[in-house]
Order: C-alpha cells, then structure tokens, then sequence
C-alpha cells in the first residue's frame, strides 16, 4: 500500500514538472524520443567525458541552463541519437569547452614568479565581462558565457614535490590554462543579414604566453570584443570600434573601465549597415579563385611589396578549407552559376578563423572583415585592395 502511495505521488511531482516545461522540451519524457525528436545541443557547453561538467537544451532563440531537465529523461539513448543536431563552437583548433565553475574551482591562478603576486584570474575576467554587459544592457536577456581554453600548464602541490608522475593523487595535481577564450550572447538583440539571423555577444581573449610571468608583477594584457555571433555556424562577426585589441591594466576595475569604454562607443547599427553592405556585392567563379591564388602569392611576397597590399593574415591550410567550402559548404557554398555574394566569402573567412590559435583569433576576425568590405569596394573600382582581383 505504502509503494502505491509513493508511486502516485511520484506520478503527481512528475505531471506538475511537465506543465512547466516549454512546449519543445515535453517530448524529453516520452520514450521513443530518439525515433522521432530533434534535441538542439550547444556542444560549446557540453563534453563526451560528463563528470563535473554541466549539460544544457534549449531552444535555438534562447539557451538558457536547464539542468533540472535532465532529471526527467527516460529515455536511456538520448545521448547516442543521431537526430541531435550539435552547433559548433565558435573556435575549435587546439582548444577545450570548460565553465566558469571550473575556472574557479578546479584550476589555480597564475602569479609572477619573482613576487608571488596574483594574475587576475581566468573567471574574473569573464565574470567583469557580464557585470559591464548587464550594465550596459540592462533590459536584455545575458547568457551565460561559452568558454574556451587551450595550452594547460601542470603543477603539484609542495607535499608531493618528489613523487613520481604517475603516483600523484588528484589533489596532489595543480593544473590552469594558458589561453582562454570567450563569448557570451545577448539573444535578445539580433539582426539578419542574407537570411542569418545574427545576435549580439561580448567577449574576451587571454593569452598568458604574451605575458612575462617569470617578472615581478607588470601590467597585464587582454583583448576584449563585442559584435555579432552567425546563429547559423556561431561564426563571430567583428568590426574595428568592436575590438580592443591590447588592454594593458593592473586591477579588475581598470578592465572594467575599458570594457565599459567599449560597450558604450560600439555602433552597432554601423556594424549591421556594413555587413547588409557585403550581400550586394557579388564575386564571380573566376575572380573568387584569383583572390584564393593571391592570398597564397601574399604570404610569400618580398617585404617592400607586401607593404603596398592590404594585410590577409590566412594561411595555406586556411585558404584551403575557404576553397573546399566554396563548393560544400551547407550554408554559404556559392550559387549554381558560381557566383559568390562577399557576406557569403566574408563567413567562409570566418569559419576557417575557427581553425586559429586563441592568441591569433580576434587579429583574424578583424582582418576577415576588412578584406570582405576592401574586397567589396575593388568591386566597384577602389584601388586599395585591387591587386586580389587583378
């Protein structure tokens, strides 16, 4: 009688669960979702090996956390079903998803080795991003950020200074990284350009190896971004007043201080306008491969020369993954008679800048914009960057 009793009351707390979850998630609790249901994954904030990470679904207009949902999954091949659609993360060479409870808990903090003073960590940097965009966009939607990380550096702890690697306990092991890179999403403020829906995001970069560390404590060094991020293929759009591109602070609050500066001077509209700007601008079959064989003609150009010509700062392997996306890629191949508008060039740029180093990232998506727009006005006859098309 009793076992009855809890069995109803189970079937009650699970009855009211489902009346408060959106419409797109009810199916999580009927079996046979893998059979006929579609699940939007941000893989940017989930890992194959799940221990100590957190897993989130939602919606593509608004991820949002929603770890009480997976409570309720009955279905045991959720996770192997080939219907799950995954998007991919805004940079993916070298690199690792990680959350910002990682950063804090599981990871020490950088110090200058000749005083022993404290780097600012790794999560407060992205924490001050939030609080300045939430400052800023009070009355919007602020994501949580989707983090990026590459190049660890290991340690022990003092205790076990002579034991051997592979008899170090877990919490013997120090362990933080060296690169670290970031977005976090307004979904509340979005634009289209070519049929894309683009929303809002902030970010930032960190490249300790840009830093002397074996110093006393100097100023340190970020790059801080705010733009557009391409719902499509999550490739981020940036323009020159959305980047600082060397902030050199000594305190939190003076990082905060060029964030807010940031923010609050970006043109947004101006931003969109440019890119609207690319979607008319058309590039044949034969002039896009005469900008592909310049491009590879560029990085070997003698020094006098190369300083005449606009800068593309793509590689080999990069100007060939653009060339094999021209003709295969999902969303931005080009048109049946070869034809390629320049916001469709300016998104194969981007997608390979997802194949760079964090260090090089923001330079890249900086230059991929330039050389889109300088492309789009040698159309119409601007010198500047004419010696791609000629």
């Amino acid at each position: 009688m009793y076992h009855q009793m809890e069995m109803e009351l189970t079937k009650i707390r699970n009855e009211e669960t489902l009346s408060q979850i959106p419409g797109a998630l009810k199916k999580i609790i009927s079996p046979g979702l893998s059979d006929s249901s579609q699940i939007l994954t941000n893989t940017s904030f989930i890992e194959s090996n799940s221990e100590n990470r957190s897993e989130n679904l939602g919606e593509d207009r608004q991820v949002s956390p929603v770890p009480v949902f997976l409570n309720y999954i009955k279905d045991p091949g959720l996770y192997e079903s080939s219907n799950i659609i995954q998007k991919s993360p805004f940079i993916e060479a070298n690199t690792e998803v990680t959350t910002l409870f990682q950063l804090e808990n599981e990871c020490t903090t950088a110090v200058f080795s000749k005083d022993n003073e404290l780097t600012i960590a790794h999560h407060d940097f992205i924490v001050a991003m939030r609080e300045c965009a939430s400052k800023v966009f009070g009355n919007e939607v602020i994501s949580e950020p989707d983090i990026r990380v590459s190049h660890v550096i290991k340690g022990r702890i003092s205790e076990a200074l002579r034991k051997p690697v592979q008899e170090l306990l877990p919490h013997e092991k120090t362990m933080y990284w060296e690169r670290l890179a970031f977005v976090i999403e307004i979904p509340t403020i979005t634009r289209v350009v070519g049929g894309n829906t683009l929303t809002l995001c902030v970010g930032g970069v960190r490249a300790l190896n840009h830093q002397n560390l074996y110093s006393k404590k100097s100023v340190e060094r970020f790059k801080v971004f705010t733009g557009f991020r391409n719902k499509i293929c999550t490739n981020t759009c940036v323009s020159t007043d959305g980047i600082l591109n060397d902030v050199k602070v000594l305190s939190i609050n003076e990082l905060k201080n060029h964030i807010m500066q940031l923010l609050s001077s970006y043109n947004m509209e101006n931003h969109f306008s440019q890119m609207q700007n690319l979607e008319n601008k058309y590039l044949t079959e034969n002039q896009f491969c005469q900008i592909l064989g310049r491009g590879r003609l560029y990085q070997h150009l003698p020094k006098k020369l190369k300083a005449g010509i606009p800068e593309l700062l793509f590689n080999d392997g990069q100007l060939n993954a653009i060339a094999k996306a021209y003709f295969e890629d999902e969303n931005f191949s080009k048109n049946e008679n070869g034809d390629i508008n320049c916001w469709k060039m300016y998104n194969l740029l981007t997608g390979a800048n997802k194949s760079s180093y964090i260090d090089n990232f923001l330079d890249k998506s900086l230059n991929a914009f330039h050389f889109s727009e300088g492309i789009s006005k040698a159309i119409d006859g601007d010198s500047a960057y004419r010696w791609f098309l000629s």
